[in-house]
This record gives C-alpha cells, sequence and structure tokens, in this order.
C-alpha cells in the first residue's frame, strides 16, 4: 500500500472527524445528523474535484476503504468527544491535517488524468475546502474560506511547493509529506498570529 493511499484514508478519517465536531458545536444533533456531515466534510471536496475532471466512478463509490475510513471518523469523534471537546485547537488541528493532505492528494490525482499544472494546483486546493465549504454552508456557518483567506491559500502555496520539488525530482513520498507539512505550518501560524491577506477594499 503507497504511503499516498495511506494519508488518503487518514485525511479522509481526519476530515470525518472535524465535520462530525464542527456539526455539534452549533446544536446537539443525533447520530445520523453527525454522520451526515461528517460525510460531506470528508467526501465534498473530492468528488467536486472528479466532477471537474471528468473522472467516473467518484472515488468514494469505487473504493469502500474511504467510506470506511469516514465511518471510522464517525465512531472517533463519538468515542472521544468529551476528550476532543475540552480541547480549544482540536477542530483547527484537524482541519489543518485535513486540508494538508487532501491537497496533495488532489494535485497528484489530476495529473493522473493529464490535466496541466495549474489546473492540477486549483484541483488540489478545491479537494482540501471544499468539503468545508459544503459542511459551513449546511450549518448556517459562514464557510473558513471566505473569513480566513490564508486558509484556502495555504493550499495553493503547498501546491506550488510539491511542482516545485518534483521539478528537482524529489522523491514523491518526501514530497508529499514536505509540501503537506508546508500547509499544515502555514496555517497554524496564521491561525496563532491572526494573519491574513489584505482586504481587497476597507
Amino acid at each position: 500500500m503507497e504511503i499516498q493511499y495511506i494519508f488518503e484514508l487518514f485525511g479522509t478519517v481526519v476530515f470525518a472527524i472535524s465535520g462530525a465536531l464542527a456539526a455539534d458545536e452549533r446544536q446537539k444533533h443525533d447520530w445520523f445528523g453527525i454522520a451526515f456531515f461528517a460525510f460531506i466534510t470528508a467526501i465534498g471536496g473530492g468528488t467536486l474535484r472528479d466532477l471537474c475532471l471528468n473522472s467516473y466512478p467518484l472515488v468514494w463509490i469505487d473504493d469502500m476503504n474511504v467510506i470506511y475510513a469516514v465511518l471510522a471518523g464517525i465512531l472517533l469523534a463519538g468515542l472521544f468527544y468529551k476528550y476532543f471537546s475540552r480541547l480549544r485547537t482540536t477542530f483547527m488541528l484537524f482541519d489543518t491535517l485535513g486540508i494538508a493532505l487532501f491537497t496533495i492528494v488532489g494535485l497528484e490525482k489530476a495529473q493522473s488524468l493529464g490535466v496541466n499544472n495549474f489546473i492540477a494546483v486549483i484541483m488540489g486546493m478545491f479537494t482540501a475546502v471544499f468539503g468545508g465549504v459544503l459542511r459551513d454552508v449546511l450549518i448556517n456557518k459562514t464557510p473558513t474560506i471566505f473569513v480566513e483567506e490564508i486558509y484556502a491559500t495555504a493550499c495553493i502555496i503547498g501546491g506550488i511547493c510539491y511542482l516545485i520539488l518534483d521539478s528537482f525530482g524529489v522523491d514523491r513520498n518526501i514530497n508529499f509529506i514536505v509540501s503537506g507539512s508546508i500547509i499544515a505550518v502555514i496555517r497554524i501560524i496564521t491561525v496563532k498570529f491572526n494573519l491574513s491577506l489584505p482586504k481587497f477594499y476597507k
């Protein structure tokens, strides 16, 4: 099993957890409601990517391990909810891990379908952020991508770093880890120091 595939499943688990935690922050949902938000968060970005790239069957339809990963995330969120809820940064950390992993997964998927590098970076960003966008819209919350601009920008920077390292022949697995780590570090730093891009107008 390739490390990229392992990271994809791990990213699915952490995004499912972040979806479950985000949903329960707003109001008390039953298990079906939590599962719905977790699925949307975990598979929403990849589904949009595959639809844009005309890639069928959709990844979660073609690979049952993705479904199992979502279910694992839901179960973990349910079992350890009280522990997670005590940690103020838990949701942000799970969300950060998710976007870091899914950006590179989406970029590589786009490359495997023969698109140019610019589109591959955009597809990586879509994969990472649009599950969260759908989740936030459904729980009546302004999506993070619209209020914290560096959220999506971090994905684009990480995607560009991946392409640069790839052009120098860096091992794929090392590249995956390094580029994903760059996304995570940028996200954590911008949250810690409340950084954002300049506003379009004042």
